[in-house]
């Protein structure tokens, strides 16, 4: 059982996917950054000093109380669509390149 799962686990898809996922975690942790500290400051600023991660609907008047943080949703949407947008772009430049090859 040992040397079928050593198989399986050595098998190119299943080392690629380990990779992609390492790396794709680590891509994501750069654009979450980068939305975070460089793209949502300068569009707080234009919108008044806007802190996105303090931009919350508070259900009570409780200070401590429970409150919908839309500014936080919005980072995060925002990551998707860049996360999104990059996959797209590397996914159509590969489709490219597969077309190139299978006209050789």
């Amino acid at each position: 059982m040992f040397k079928e799962f050593r198989e399986f686990a050595m098998k190119g898809n299943v080392v690629d996917l380990a990779v992609g996922v390492i790396i794709g975690g680590a891509f994501g942790k750069i654009v979450s950054s980068m939305v975070e500290d460089i793209l949502m400051p300068p569009i707080g600023l234009a919108m008044g000093n806007v802190d996105f991660k303090e931009l919350v609907l508070k259900l009570t008047t409780d200070p401590n109380g429970p409150a919908i943080r839309y500014g936080k949703f919005i980072n995060t949407v925002l990551d998707f669509l860049i996360v999104a947008f990059c996959i797209f772009i590397v996914v159509k430049q590969m489709n490219r390149l597969r077309a190139g090859d299978a006209k050789k």
